[in-house]
């Protein structure tokens, strides 16, 4: 296999194969017509404008000018202030501002919002929580050395290396009654070999742990699948290298085996890539393009955080490392060799499922554990198939199978499935009030579930060559809308309307509000949503 980049792009596969599509999770319905066509004028002016960096600069620097006012007349206490970190201005002019709240100059968590203002002034606004955001004080009774003892006694997920490091006092409103609290995020190493940084929430009066929440978020995939493909290169003085002037700079590095640092930048004299340890970073840096490609066409989005910044991606990490992760921290998605160090897990769906985490963080800043950190990983998975499906590559075509390619099982399966979660073994096909307690990995499975549901519909059925059967929880028939309806429905949840704390209540709400305003309160798609959340068990 030598890619190179000099291929032609196949934008026509691409066009038939995403029509305006836009971020994932779509079903169908019992009864209405499946085939009814949508108010094509409503979508259009709920879909989201492509804003320059510099627009988006400007609107976000306007939103943060005008916070006391925003503040005043969403009734907030005296002693919160509101931080503007999104803009999102739809083409009808609805804009939707995401803000973080503070209190007495501490960061809150779990007290994001975002605020919907239409043209006509009308405002609505989205609550992380709907609690009042007060403590008796902000003295903490536990010291900050305590708290950090705490916190690395609690980090039971990072097995080696384990430091912490400075606590920092803040309001815990994630869950329950807000109370001052300490978050220290502890670094080390998870037993896989994946780098940990856990944010641990102590109580600060109590010194109870409150909370962790991993921010190094792993996923899974495979290389070597995807043929020979174009790939964006820069040239300087008689070398190329794996840097993507088109996409935000996205560069590609090898580590060589290691496990810190950003590694070697790929180069080559003739711009003819593959073949020994390039083989990895071509996949990883094909796969980082189609995303991005995928965001910006389909979606209109401008790169990961809307701002036309590249990410870059490490391959060849560790050893033995069968894993590949997305780490804010660095802006940077990782990928590891795999057993033996023979197959590197670089494939299309991996390197979208990493940067949709990125995706994530920027908007909804789903926290990465229950039922919030099982949509975060859905949310991933989805993209991931969407990603897929929008390459239109015939190496690796366009499926609802997760994994499918690294074989990581020994038998040739997947390592999750969206038609019906729990053929994996460990994922959950409906919601239940224990779903929180379990994996994030697996307690995503309702959720893709729901987005296979609502692009393809319930029973039996093959796509591309793959077979599938959906069931539903009440043993319901659904018709799906489609698949790139349902990526807009997902997009517009996550961007506008999801929050860090959201559950699965919460995200049947904001699908349902993402399909009224693409497609109407009364529509087709409307009713295919709710007829979704209902076969999983989501009422």
């Amino acid at each position: 296999m030598r890619p190179h980049a000099s291929s032609p792009r196949k934008k026509t596969i691409r066009a038939a194969a995403f029509v305006a599509s836009a971020a994932m999770v779509v079903i169908g319905i019992q009864t209405g017509s499946a085939n009814a066509q949508p108010d094509s004028s409503r979508e259009a002016g709920a879909t989201a404008l492509l804003l320059t960096p510099a627009e988006r600069t400007a609107s976000i620097k306007a939103a943060q000018a005008d916070t006391s006012a925003q503040a005043d007349h969403l009734g907030l206490g005296a002693k919160e202030k509101l931080v503007a970190r999104d803009v999102i201005k739809d083409a009808d002019g609805t804009v939707h501002t995401r803000y973080e709240r503070t209190y007495d100059g501490l960061p809150v968590l779990g007290g994001d919002l975002v605020v919907h203002e239409k043209p006509s002034g009308a405002r609505t606004v989205t609550k992380a929580t709907s609690a009042k955001i007060a403590v008796a004080g902000t003295d903490a009774a536990v010291s900050s050395s305590a708290a950090s003892k705490a916190a690395l006694k609690a980090a039971t997920s990072a097995d080696s290396g384990e430091k912490a490091k400075s606590p920092r006092k803040v309001v815990w409103a994630a869950t329950g009654k807000p109370v001052l609290a300490w978050e220290t995020v502890v670094t080390g190493t998870q037993k896989d070999g994946t780098p940990s940084e856990l944010h641990v929430i102590t109580d600060a009066a109590t010194g109870k742990r409150l909370a962790e929440n991993e921010a190094v978020h792993t996923g899974t995939g495979t290389s070597k699948y995807s043929g020979t493909v174009p790939l964006g290169t820069t040239k300087s003085g008689s070398t190329y290298s794996l840097t993507d002037g088109t996409r935000g700079s996205h560069k590609t590095y090898d580590l060589n085996q290691g496990s810190s640092g950003t590694g070697t930048l790929f180069t080559d004299a003739d711009d003819v890539w593959g073949g020994g340890r390039q083989t990895a970073g071509v996949d990883a840096h094909y796969g980082a393009a189609e995303t991005w490609d995928f965001y910006k066409e389909v979606l209109g989005r401008n790169g990961i955080k809307n701002n036309g910044v590249g990410s870059y991606s490490r391959v060849h990490y560790g050893n033995n490392y069968v894993n590949a992760f997305w780490q804010d921290s660095c802006f940077c998605m990782t990928y590891g060799d795999g057993s033996g160090n023979a197959n590197a897990l670089t494939s299309i769906d991996v390197a979208a499922h990493e940067m949709t985490h990125g995706v994530t963080a920027a908007t909804a800043k789903l926290n990465y554990s229950g039922e919030s950190g099982g949509l975060n990983e859905a949310t991933s998975d989805i993209f991931a198939s969407a990603v897929e499906f929008y390459s239109g590559n015939s190496s690796d075509v366009g499926d609802y199978l997760i994994g499918e390619k690294i074989n990581i099982n020994g038998d040739g399966t997947p390592l999750r499935y969206q038609d019906k979660p729990s053929k994996d073994g460990a994922s959950r096909d409906y919601w239940s009030s224990t779903l929180g307690n379990i994996d994030v990995h697996y307690s995503s499975g309702p959720a893709n579930h729901f987005y296979y549901l609502l692009s393809e519909g319930s029973g039996a059925k093959t796509i591309n060559g793959v077979s599938y059967n959906s069931p539903t929880y009440d043993g319901s028939t659904v018709t799906g809308i489609g698949r790139d309806k349902a990526t807009k429905i997902w997009y517009k949840a996550l961007t506008t309307y999801l929050t860090s704390t959201s559950k699965y209540a919460q995200a049947r709400t904001a699908t349902l509000s993402a399909a009224t305003d693409l497609y109407g309160a009364n529509s087709t798609e409307y009713k295919a949503v709710a007829a979704a959340w209902t076969a999983i068990n989501v009422k």
